[in-house]
């Protein structure tokens, strides 16, 4: 209990180290630039009070619970014990023998990502602004289907040791193609989407099981293997969100030619 007192308690003086230059900015551009008092000075306080002490207490669970629950995962699925080799007359394991690794990390992008705070807003705001020609609902689906393949494709990259760059070349020319043919409407809300699948909830887990699955898996390095996952969370909801574009303008086309054919 002390120990936790005692780490909770760095935790929060190295919190409140971070947040000081901002607040040395905010205060020096209100009160050196705009020249004008702070309203509303106690909710400000106890705003940043709370802001503070969230922040401690999310890096204290990243450490105590979400990094070791994503390493556990991951230790668990590459376990020789749990793999099953597809030649059982030898002992090697191949990239084909890690398939329940892929689809975990599928369904935890999924699932992390449809409950990302920060695509929850962005989406609302989408419909919002749209005026209903986006559905919030939709387009969480479309970025939560995009990071789900990203983060599969992602520990496939980890097991079979494929080069990163490669995978984000390829991706960000399809990105390209796509953006020369998708509606400008959906361009920057695609960007931005694959921006805030990097947040509070995904980023942690992610990050775990990266590092999990290089640290298990024979000849994998943590620090070459380990990241790079978040960087397939982040690219792929560009081309999902782009596919989900092009594929409603599609049907909608289709539907407004269908209808004016049968009127003629």
């Amino acid at each position: 209990m002390i120990a936790l007192i005692t780490e909770f308690l760095s935790v929060l003086l190295s919190t409140m180290l971070d947040v000081v230059p901002i607040l040395g900015i905010i205060i020096f551009f209100q009160l050196a630039i705009i020249r004008r008092p702070f309203s509303q000075t106690r909710n400000l306080i106890i705003g940043m009070f709370y802001v503070i002490l969230g922040m401690t207490l999310f890096l204290v669970g990243l450490d105590k619970a979400l990094f070791p629950l994503g390493t556990a995962m991951a230790e668990q699925l590459t376990h020789p014990s749990f793999i099953q080799p597809t030649d059982s007359g030898t002992n090697t394991v191949n990239w084909k023998d890690y398939y329940w690794v892929y689809i975990f990390g599928a369904c935890l992008g999924f699932a992390t990502t449809l409950a990302e705070p920060s695509l929850l807003a962005v989406a609302i705001k989408a419909e919002q602004i749209s005026g209903g020609s986006i559905k919030a609902w939709y387009l969480r689906l479309a970025v939560s289907i995009g990071v789900s393949f990203g983060i599969a494709l992602g520990t496939f990259r980890i097991v079979s040791g494929a080069e990163l760059y490669l995978f984000i070349i390829v991706g960000y020319v399809i990105v390209m193609v796509q953006t020369m043919f998708a509606p400008k409407l959906i361009i920057g809300l695609a960007y931005d989407s694959g921006g805030v699948t990097s947040s509070t909830v995904t980023v942690p887990l992610v990050t775990a099981l990266g590092l999990g699955l290089s640290s298990t898996i024979p000849g994998r390095d943590p620090l070459l293997d380990g990241f790079g996952l978040i960087a397939f969370a982040c690219l792929f909801p560009i081309i999902s969100v782009l596919a989900y574009s092009q594929i409603s303008n599609f049907i909608s086309n289709r539907a407004q030619s269908n209808n004016s054919s049968e009127g003629e």
